[in-house]
C-alpha cells in the first residue's frame, strides 16, 4: 500500500512522464499509477469486504443487545454492568469465552446508544428554572443541613438563592414568591424536574398532573410550567449547576456561623444582588422582557382541614398545636406556612404557632386553655401548656402549691389573662413575687398601675385663649382704710 509521499511523487512526475515511464521508474504498475492518478488525494485506507468475524461472541450478541434495550426501562443503578452480563451468559446459556471479550461486546453495543444532546438557547425574559438543593451549615452554633431553593434566569445567568427549613410544598411556593419579588418580575415559563411536591402524577411525554396549589401560584402570576423528562436533570443544567456554585461560592468557608435561618437569608440575598451585577448589561435587557407582577402576592401555604380533639389540639404533618378550648370537636382549617402554623375558623385565625418539623412534637399556647380553668381549677396546676409559657408562671405554680386552696387562687391569676393578655400578666406577677403576697387581688392591681399612663396635658389653641389683664391688689389696701 502506498503512503502519502508516494502518492504526491507520482502526482508530480505525471507533469512529465506518462504513466508507462512512471512505472518503468517507480516499479509499479500501471494500474495502481493509474488509480491514484484517479483517486483524492487522501491517506489510503483499509477498508474490509465484510466485517470481522467473531466467532465466539457472535451467537450472543442479539442476547446481550437485548438485555440493554430493556435496560433503557430500569432504574439507572440497577442496569447491566459488563460483569454481570458476563456472570449470566456464562450461567445461563454456557459462555465459554472470557470477560473481557463480553466487555468489548458491550461497549460496542452501548457506543451506538451514546445519546446526542442538542444547545439550546433562552429568548430574554422568558424561561427560569428551578430547583431543590440541600446544604450543611452552623445556624445558631449547630451544624445542620438546610434546604436551597434556586432559581436562575435562563439567559442572563442571574441566580436567585434563599434558604428553607424544607421542601415540601409550602417551601416550594414560598421559594416563589420570594424569587419572584427579587427579580421583580415574572418569566414567562419556570422549567422544573418531577418534584413529588409539585407533581401529583406523570402522564406520558411533557403532560404532568400538578398539585393545585401549584397551580394556584402559576394563575396568580400567570407563568407556564414545564418539566423535564424523569432522571434527565441535565435538560435544566443551568439550575442543576447553580447549587453546586452556591455551596462553592456563597458558603465557603464552611466553618462560617450565622446566628439564624435569617441571617443566612441575608447573606444569601447580599450574594445574589452581587451575581447580578456581574450580569448587569444582560440583565437589564432580560428585565425588561419580564411580565409585571401582580398587585396582590400570593399566600405561600398549604390548607388542610383539620378536627380539634378533646386536649384541644390539632395534628398536622405528625405536630400537634393547640387551640382555644372553645373549638373542641370542631372542623377548622390549617394554613401551613414554612415559618408558621395559622389555624381558621372560616376567616378568622383562633390560633398562631411557630412551626415546628420535629415529628411527634407538641406545641401550646397557655392562653387557649384559660376558659377550661374556669371550670377546672385543678387542671391549672398540671397544665402542660406551662411549660412553653415564661417561667415566671411555673414559679407562681410552685408556691401556689404550698397554700390551702392553692389551686383556685392559681386558676384565678391565670384567668386575669383574659383581661391583660399573658405578657402583661408576666410583669405583674414578677412585680408581686419581689414585694408581697401573690393574690389575684394584688396581681389585678399591679397589673392595672402598669396599664396606667399619664394623660398628655391638653393644648389650648392660640384662637381660643383670651387674653386677660394683670391683677390690681391695689384697690384692697383702698377698701382697709374705709374699714378703719
Amino acid at each position: 500500500m502506498l503512503g502519502m509521499v508516494d502518492v504526491e511523487m507520482i502526482r508530480q512526475m505525471k507533469r512529465h512522464h506518462s504513466i508507462r515511464e512512471i512505472a518503468r521508474m517507480t516499479g509499479w504498475s500501471r494500474q495502481t499509477v493509474r488509480k491514484h492518478l484517479a483517486g483524492a488525494a487522501e491517506p489510503p485506507v483499509y477498508r474490509a469486504a465484510d466485517p470481522r468475524s467473531r466467532p465466539v461472541m457472535d451467537p450472543f450478541t442479539r442476547i446481550v443487545e437485548q438485555w440493554m434495550a430493556d435496560d433503557l426501562d430500569a432504574p439507572r443503578k440497577q442496569r447491566h454492568t459488563a460483569r454481570r452480563v458476563f456472570d449470566r451468559l456464562v450461567d445461563e446459556y454456557g459462555f465459554t469465552g472470557s470477560e473481557i471479550t463480553v466487555r468489548r461486546a458491550v461497549a460496542r453495543i452501548r457506543g451506538k446508544r451514546i445519546e446526542a444532546f442538542v444547545p439550546l438557547e433562552a429568548p430574554w425574559g422568558h424561561i427560569a428554572q428551578a430547583d431543590f438543593g440541600t446544604a450543611m451549615v452552623t445556624v445558631g452554633h449547630e451544624r445542620c443541613e438546610v434546604a436551597l431553593f434556586c432559581m436562575r434566569a435562563k439567559a442572563s445567568k442571574v441566580p436567585f438563592v434563599i434558604a428553607l427549613p424544607t421542601e415540601r410544598l409550602e417551601a416550594l411556593l414560598a421559594g416563589h414568591v420570594a424569587a419572584f419579588e427579587f427579580f421583580g418580575g415574572v418569566f414567562d415559563e419556570v422549567w422544573y424536574d418531577n418534584p413529588k411536591t409539585a407533581v401529583t402524577k406523570i402522564l406520558s411525554g411533557p403532560h404532568r398532573i400538578e398539585h393545585e396549589r401549584l397551580s394556584a401560584l402559576r394563575a396568580c402570576y400567570l407563568f407556564d410550567s414545564s418539566f423535564c423528562t424523569p432522571a434527565c436533570g441535565n435538560e435544566k443544567g443551568s439550575v442543576e449547576n447553580l447549587v453546586g456554585y452556591v455551596r462553592r461560592n456563597a458558603l465557603v468557608p464552611h466553618t462560617r456561623s450565622f446566628p439564624s435561618l435569617d441571617a443566612l437569608n441575608v447573606h444569601l440575598r447580599g450574594w445574589c444582588e452581587r451575581e447580578r451585577s456581574r450580569h448587569a448589561a444582560d440583565w437589564a435587557i432580560e428585565f425588561a422582557a419580564l411580565s409585571d407582577l401582580p398587585v396582590h402576592p400570593f399566600t405561600p401555604s398549604v390548607s388542610r382541614p383539620v378536627v380539634v380533639g378533646k386536649t384541644s389540639m390539632v395534628t398536622v404533618d405528625r405536630v400537634r398545636y393547640s387551640v382555644p378550648v372553645t373549638y373542641v370537636g370542631r372542623t377548622l382549617r390549617s394554613e401551613s406556612f414554612v415559618d408558621r402554623m395559622e389555624v381558621f375558623d372560616d376567616s378568622s385565625c383562633v390560633a398562631l404557632h411557630v412551626r415546628s418539623y420535629v415529628r411527634g412534637d407538641t406545641v401550646l399556647d397557655l392562653a387557649h386553655y384559660l376558659d377550661a380553668f374556669e371550670r377546672k381549677p385543678r387542671a391549672a396546676l398540671s397544665c402542660a401548656a406551662l411549660g412553653s409559657a415564661d417561667p415566671v408562671f411555673t414559679t407562681v405554680r410552685d408556691m401556689a402549691l404550698h397554700t390551702p386552696d392553692g389551686h383556685h387562687t392559681f386558676a384565678r391569676i391565670l384567668l386575669l389573662a383574659r383581661e391583660f393578655g399573658l405578657e402583661r400578666l408576666a410583669d405583674a406577677l414578677r412585680s408581686a413575687i419581689g414585694t408581697g403576697p401573690v393574690t389575684p387581688e394584688r396581681v389585678r392591681q399591679l397589673a392595672l398601675n402598669a396599664a396606667h399612663r399619664t394623660p398628655e396635658p391638653i393644648r389650648v389653641p392660640d384662637s381660643l385663649v383670651i387674653a386677660l389683664p394683670a391683677a390690681n391688689i391695689t384697690c384692697y389696701d383702698e377698701l382697709a382704710v374705709c374699714a378703719s
